[in-house]
This record gives structure tokens, C-alpha cells and sequence, in this order.
């Protein structure tokens, strides 16, 4: 099993550029269900969950073509089989919304219950009450979702009882090609789910963002093919933003629309950094002093990214003074504390949503466990900082969402290495 070792200490400094957003290809590859024919696809990054979507999709009978550059041609217009097996979507829960899609287009479809990082309960309740509202008859049985629609879904209108990222997904893929209106309260507003919105719309889809939280979507009979380009990886770059600030140095994150990481980049601001915004990308500097603390809590968008909450609590971790953290996403999400306190982190939890955190001088080197893709990350920012040598094993994590980062870490002038 690959582990990396990283020396700390060292500046960063440099250009890096962020590749495609791992929560915006994921849907659009999804959304192929639905169109007519070839949807062309750039910008997709080199990650293991897009290897397994594409391994999911091909099962089902799409074809797809490498044309090299980060573009593939999907075309999902002969699928066969409308099964997501277990053997697939237990490693990945974006595989899970491949069902609104073959639900929508096909009348039935058969899709394990997700799997993917363990950081929480995250029902699909919601997935299926909003199906069900638009009139899809849905049992669950022996680990599977079993839907049929054989004469097609209605429109109808859902009120989603949290802001789901993936529910929401799920329902407008499937109203798109539903009889009539729909309209999905209290939606959850991604950028990522703007690009899927915004794929779905060059294939002929109608639909309307209203305010900030009302979906309008009403029913076309078809979509066409599409060239789409996937948006810039908000996540990545926050990741390396915040890397940057806590190591020290000057970097330049390209890539990705600062405008989707509004929030994080005014706490970096918050802790010392210094930095300039572009239309496509932020450059940061920071001396090697210690940030200042700087307290949050994680919210559905616009608000604080949960995924960004493992990197920035590093930051936090040699602050001078306290800070605190609430979770108000996921429930299970400071499984990283733990390993953060063998490298020397003074951190308290208080019940499982909250976080107090005490900088130190310094962090020291020490054999880790990644125990999900962001808080892999977060470990990576950590041993980037620490004196010494710090291993991290079950990187299998970082290759869900991460391309290629150990060797953009070096190209920043991070001394990493992956081993075996």
C-alpha cells in the first residue's frame, strides 16, 4: 500500500494550477445518461472516483474515448443495463447519482446504497422522497435501490428538508426529462451544481435558478450532445492556499473562479495572508511568523466548505492563540484530530460538532493514518509544516481527489515521496 513521506520545513514557493473539480465532473458524468448521443468533456481530472464512475458507465453499456489533454468523449446513448453494482458504488458515493439519470431516461433502475469516506450519516431519503414525489414507485432491498417510472416521471414540487449537494443533483437530472414543472425548494447552490446546471442547459434542458434555493425545471422530451468544459477544483485550490499560509512562502493557485471560494479566502486574510485576486486565480504570501486564529463553522454554500474544514483547522493548529471549529455538516467529520495530535496539535473536542484548538510553536514529524479525502489533505498540510519526517499511509484517500499532488507539492519546492 503507497504511503508518502514529506520532510517538513520547507517554503513554499511557486505557480501551481488546479485541475478539474472532482464534485462537478462526477454529476456531469452522470448527466451523459441523458443525452442523445456524444457529450464531449474537458478539463476532467486523473482521480480514482472518475476512474470508477467511468468503469460504472461502462458496465452499463456507454462507450468511452480518451481523446488525451484531460478529453473524453461519453456516449451513453446504447446503455444496456440499468444496475449500479455494489462492487463499484460502495467506494464512491457520487456513483449513487447515476439513479435519476436511468430512472429519468430508462423507467427503472436497480442502484447499491453509496458508500464512500466515513464521515457521517449521509441518507439517501432524500433522493428517494423526491422520486417517489414525482411518481416513482422505489423499494430498497438487500442493499439495492430498485426504482421503476414505466410510464415516465412527473413534474411535481419537492421541499428538501436539508440543502443536499447530491439530492439536488439527483432530483434535477431526473426532472429534466419529467413531464411538466418541477420545482426543488431549498436546493443546495454549489458552483458545481451550477456547472451541472449549465451542462444540462447546452443539452436543452430548461431550467432556472430562482433566488438562491428554488430549482424551476421544466420537462424537455430530449437532450442533445454537448461539449462542456469542467469548471477549476475550489477544493484544491483552498487546499493549496491554505498550505501555503501555514508552511510560508508565495504562491500563485491557478486555475479555478476565486469567486467560488469567497468565505475562505477572507479568513486567510483573517490569519495574515497577503493576497492578490485574479479572474482565475489568487496569488498568496505569507511571512514564516504565525497566523493569527481565526474561528468558523462549516454551512452549505455560500458558507464555510465543510471540505475545506480538515485543511484549515491545520492552519489553526500553530496559530497564536485559540480558536473554534463547528461542524454543522457532517456529524463524524474530526477523525483527523487524532492523527493531528500525534504530530504534536493541541485540539479538544467538545461532543462530535466542535473543535477547540490551541496553536503551538511547532509541529513535529510522525507516522500518520489518512482516514478520508480531505482530512488525507489536511495530514498533507501538516507534514508539509512539521519538523522532520512525517509518513502517511492509506494515501489511497488522496487519490480519490488530489491529481497528481505530490508532485505539484514538489514543484512548490515541498520535499515529498511516494513509496510502497
Amino acid at each position: 500500500m503507497d504511503k508518502l513521506v514529506i520532510e517538513g520545513g520547507n517554503p513554499l514557493a511557486g505557480v501551481v494550477k488546479v485541475s478539474g473539480a472532482k464534485n462537478s465532473v462526477l454529476p456531469i458524468l452522470a448527466a451523459t445518461i441523458l443525452a442523445e448521443g456524444p457529450v464531449r468533456l474537458s478539463n476532467v481530472p486523473d482521480l480514482r472516483d472518475v476512474a470508477t464512475m467511468f468503469a460504472l458507465l461502462k458496465e452499463m453499456g456507454s462507450s468511452i474515448a480518451s481523446l488525451g489533454n484531460y478529453e473524453y468523449v461519453i456516449d451513453s446513448s446504447s446503455i444496456s443495463a440499468c444496475t449500479a453494482r455494489y462492487d463499484l458504488v460502495k467506494t464512491m458515493r457520487a456513483s449513487f447519482l447515476v439513479l435519476g439519470p436511468l430512472l429519468a431516461k430508462y423507467g427503472n433502475a436497480e442502484v447499491s446504497l453509496p458508500g464512500g469516506c466515513a464521515i457521517g450519516a449521509r441518507p439517501v431519503n432524500l433522493h428517494i422522497k423526491g422520486l417517489e414525489s414525482m411518481g416513482a414507485t422505489i423499494q430498497v432491498e438487500s442493499g439495492y435501490v430498485k426504482a421503476k417510472a414505466p410510464h415516465g416521471l412527473r413534474g411535481a414540487e419537492i421541499i428538501l428538508e436539508i440543502a443536499s449537494v447530491g439530492a439536488t443533483e439527483n432530483l434535477i437530472m431526473a426532472a429534466v426529462l419529467a413531464k411538466g414543472k418541477t420545482i426543488i425548494h431549498n436546493a443546495a447552490a454549489e458552483p458545481e451544481i451550477l456547472d451541472l446546471i449549465t451542462c444540462l442547459v447546452r443539452m436543452g434542458a430548461k431550467i432556472n435558478f430562482l433566488g438562491t434555493s428554488v430549482v424551476e425545471i421544466d420537462g424537455v422530451d430530449k437532450l442533445e450532445p454537448v461539449s462542456h468544459r469542467i469548471i477549476g477544483d475550489r477544493i484544491e485550490a483552498g487546499t493549496f492556499l491554505i498550505a501555503g499560509a501555514a508552511v510560508g512562502g508565495k504562491i500563485e493557485v491557478q486555475g479555478f473562479d476565486p469567486n467560488h471560494l469567497t468565505i475562505v479566502l477572507e479568513k486567510l486574510r483573517l490569519s495574515g495572508a497577503k493576497l492578490r485576486i485574479s479572474k482565475s486565480g489568487v496569488e498568496l504570501e505569507m511571512d514564516r511568523s504565525r497566523p493569527e486564529p481565526v474561528d468558523f463553522e462549516t454551512g452549505v454554500y455560500p458558507g464555510f466548505p465543510t471540505d475545506m474544514q480538515a485543511q484549515y483547522l491545520v492552519l489553526n493548529c500553530v496559530a497564536k492563540g485559540k480558536s473554534i471549529i463547528q461542524e454543522r455538516i457532517f456529524e463524524n467529520r474530526f477523525l483527523h484530530v487524532q492523527e493531528l495530535s500525534r504530530l504534536g496539535a493541541h485540539i479538544e473536542l467538545r461532543g462530535n460538532s466542535t473543535a477547540v484548538v490551541t496553536g503551538v510553536e511547532k509541529l513535529t514529524g510522525a507516522q500518520v493514518m489518512a482516514t478520508d479525502l480531505r482530512a488525507s489533505s489536511s495530514l498533507v498540510i501538516a507534514a508539509l509544516l512539521a519538523r522532520g519526517k512525517t509518513v502517511i499511509d492509506r494515501i489511497y484517500h488522496i487519490d480519490r481527489g488530489y491529481e497528481a499532488l505530490e508532485r505539484k507539492i514538489r514543484a512548490l519546492g515541498g520535499v515529498v515521496e511516494r513509496v510502497s
